[in-house]
């Protein structure tokens, strides 16, 4: 039986999906001493991993590679070796269309190859993040096209991915995570499993409650970060400091959670995550105002940020065509190579639609694809700060002397409260204009 396989630690684990979420996952497992098999449709990667080369930055190759060789983990493009698996997690994408609908077609081909291999006794666990009912209304269906029945012959269960990349504290061992099973005993396996590799292990009474678990995690951040976003645009406006404000605010010990404002949102979470429960809304004819309206403010962020580099060359004789416009970072937040949903390349592409030369400077990310155009990050050195009229942080990188950037840069427009209050020629006479977000 499946209980006693995963009480014994001798489960087989599957893992369809081997990015940002399934990777990392599956690693954990992996050295909490699960057979783990990795599943993907990219060779390319299924090779590297199996030479133990990491391409996820929280995932070290010596980690990695440890499992691989102590036969604790492989990875394949062949799917058939899904039958041979006792528990089966699905990390693959849910992005959104550009009408904001949710995307399932990965899932669906996700599913749809394990419904092909589907056997008695398994355990099926979705965890990419999805609208309350997918589990039940998608999932299940198609997985009992096989002939085989939900609770009577496997099992299936929902339980959030919560990846932070590059979060020095919290990775997938000490994150709490949530389970729902779409029947209380397909709950209770997935409880027992994950915890055999995750320290806490939050069980709650449905799949559903466990998908509505995550989308109110990441709507609770947008909604409140689109609030401090239009703080920070009211406090432009009225001559004050947003982030002395909010620094204040948060002397409070009660009542109070500290969110600062940006340049827009990013990842792979909180940009996307509160629009599949928007639209499920919208299904049942109710309109999520919460969330749509703190999209809008989001989503107008890098527009505003180009405001402000317009402004500041306005106030220096120059218009934004013809200038040449340096975008200090271009991952989604500091010290990642991540650039999924990157405010930093809106606020790219609003300039050179402006007619602006672009370039950006990024340790994390040395090279750029966009559209056809490949971009390489430049030096950020006294040649290239002299060269740029205007600078615009976009991210907060550790390694950045952000000091030296102000002694030779002509104007900043810093996003990310690099500098201090009141900032204007940190670098002397001959320093940087500096104008906070």
């Amino acid at each position: 039986m499946l209980k006693d396989k995963i009480s014994q630690d001798t489960a087989r684990y599957g893992v369809v999906g081997l990015g940002y979420v399934g990777l990392p996952l599956a690693v954990e497992f992996a050295k909490a001493g699960i057979q783990v098999t990795g599943f993907d449709v990219d060779a390319s990667k299924v090779e590297r991993l199996c030479k133990g080369d990491s391409y996820i930055e929280d995932v070290p190759n010596g980690e990695l590679a440890s499992c691989v060789e102590n036969g604790t983990f492989t990875a394949t493009t062949d799917f058939d070796e899904l039958a041979a698996m006792d528990v089966i997690s699905i990390c693959v994408p849910t992005p959104l269309s550009k009408t904001r609908d949710p995307d399932m077609s990965f899932v669906m081909k996700a599913t749809d190859a394990v419904a092909k291999r589907l056997r008695a006794g398994q355990l099926i666990i979705l965890e990419s993040t999805t609208y309350p009912g997918t589990t039940d209304e998608l999932v299940r269906p198609a997985l009992e096209h096989s002939g085989l029945r939900t609770g009577e012959d496997f099992h299936l269960a929902f339980s959030p991915e919560r990846v932070d990349p590059s979060n020095p504290t919290y990775g997938i061992k000490n994150t709490p995570k949530v389970v729902g099973g779409v029947d209380e005993e397909s709950g209770e396996l997935a409880r027992s499993f994950c915890s055999r590799a995750i320290d806490d292990v939050h069980k709650v009474s449905s799949a559903a409650a466990a998908e509505m678990s995550k989308l109110l995690e990441n709507t609770f951040r947008s909604v409140n970060i689109g609030l401090v976003n239009e703080v920070a645009i009211m406090c432009h406006r009225l001559g004050m400091d947003v982030w002395e404000v909010i620094d204040a605010a948060a002397t409070k010990p009660f009542g109070f959670m500290k969110f600062v404002p940006g340049p827009g949102l990013g990842g792979h979470c909180i940009p996307i995550d509160p629009f599949y429960l928007s639209w499920k809304l919208r299904t049942l004819n109710y309109r999520a105002r919460f969330i749509e309206l703190a999209g809008e403010v989001n989503s107008e962020m890098p527009h505003y940020c180009v405001k402000l580099v317009t402004d500041v060359l306005n106030d220096a004789g120059r218009s934004v065509r013809g200038s040449r416009i340096l975008l200090l970072g271009i991952a989604y937040k500091n010290d990642v190579a991540d650039t999924r949903e990157s405010p930093a390349l809106d606020i790219l592409e609003l300039l050179q639609e402006r007619g602006a030369d672009v370039v950006y400077s990024d340790p994390f990310v040395p090279a750029y694809r966009q559209g056809d155009a490949l971009l390489e990050s430049v030096p950020l050195d006294k040649e290239e700060l002299e060269r740029c009229d205007c600078l615009v942080v976009t991210c907060r990188h550790s390694g950045v002397d952000f000091d030296m950037v102000a002694r030779h840069a002509r104007a900043i427009v810093d996003t990310r409260n690099a500098y201090p209050r009141n900032a204007r020629r940190p670098g002397g006479e001959g320093g940087a204009r500096i104008v906070k977000l």
